[in-house]
């Protein structure tokens, strides 16, 4: 994998055109949001088919036609087949497919990760990486990233050594992925990108302990170890005159394992924001005061 990030920060972009999965978006707003994190400094925008069925896409690919395409950073996923009612297809047929229309709908010619964003049922996991091996030696993608596979599926994907990232549910709350597949991909070369690394707003401040109620995914044990742990994050933010948002971004950036952090923004004023959190750099005695309070 030969990409070179200016930094490990990238924008989450659902909201850019994701009319199919939230109410109430402004279009605009997604151009200016984009605008605005590409201005702040942030420059990986990770996007997918499904938000919007191919609108965010557009939209990115309208906003970086102002800008300097060799210095941004273009994730896209895609395996939801129209076809089939949008059901996850990993035949090498049809991700070839998947790529060449991605590339029209971000109106460039070159994609610089490209993640299988499901898995199916039944196809051939590696028979998918082979063929976005050949659109990589074609310079159509860059990288290679798979999305929400399961630790067999990944190995199976990566059985000749061609996987490039690998992206899944994972944050200071919920960090089941440490057990055995961050050792498997730093032994592997493979770059791991969470999504929800807020989880869903618990990790910013925003929540306290009177808020149990809205995380019913979470024991009570877990809930308040977190609200603990986020004692901690609220000390050192302090020291760094930042945000606890910013701190915890700041604590992914710095995990060597993670490759990319993407939280997401609904507009231009959320982006700016979260580009805040490049100015908070961790001392390593920081980084292990945040990884301990919120170990299991």
């Amino acid at each position: 994998m030969t990409l070179e990030f200016a930094n490990k920060l990238g924008l989450g972009t659902n909201k850019v055109g994701g009319h199919n999965l939230f109410d109430n978006l402004d279009e605009q707003d997604g151009y200016d949001l984009v605008r605005a994190a590409l201005d702040a400094g942030i420059n990986v925008i990770d996007t997918a088919f499904i938000y919007g069925v191919g609108r965010s896409e557009e939209i990115i690919g309208d906003v970086i036609q102002d800008y300097d395409r060799s210095k941004i950073i273009i994730a896209t996923k895609g395996a939801q087949n129209p076809d089939k009612d949008l059901e996850p297809d990993n035949s090498p047929e049809f991700l070839v497919k998947t790529v060449e229309d991605s590339l029209k709908r971000l109106k460039t010619d070159y994609i610089d990760i490209f993640f299988i964003h499901f898995p199916d049922d039944d196809s051939d996991k590696l028979a998918a990486v082979e063929a976005l091996d050949e659109l990589k030696q074609a310079g159509k993608i860059r990288a290679i990233g798979v999305s929400n596979f399961s630790f067999d599926q990944l190995k199976e994907a990566n059985a000749t050594g061609k996987v490039d990232f690998d992206e899944d549910y994972y944050s200071l709350a919920h960090r089941d992925e440490e057990v055995e597949r961050f050792a498997y991909l730093d032994e592997n070369n493979i770059k791991f990108v969470p999504y929800f690394p807020l989880e869903s707003g618990l990790l910013t401040g925003r929540y306290g302990a009177d808020d149990r109620e809205k995380f019913d995914r979470l024991d009570d044990a877990k809930f308040d170890q977190i609200i603990k742990g986020l004692d901690v994050v609220k000390e050192i933010a302090a020291t760094h005159d930042a945000s606890m948002t910013h701190v915890v971004l700041a604590w992914y950036m710095s995990h060597p394992s993670i490759g990319l952090v993407i939280p997401g923004a609904r507009n231009a004023e959320q982006a700016k924001d979260l580009a805040k959190s490049l100015d908070v750099k961790l001392s390593d005695e920081e980084f292990k005061a945040i990884d301990e309070a919120f170990k299991a």
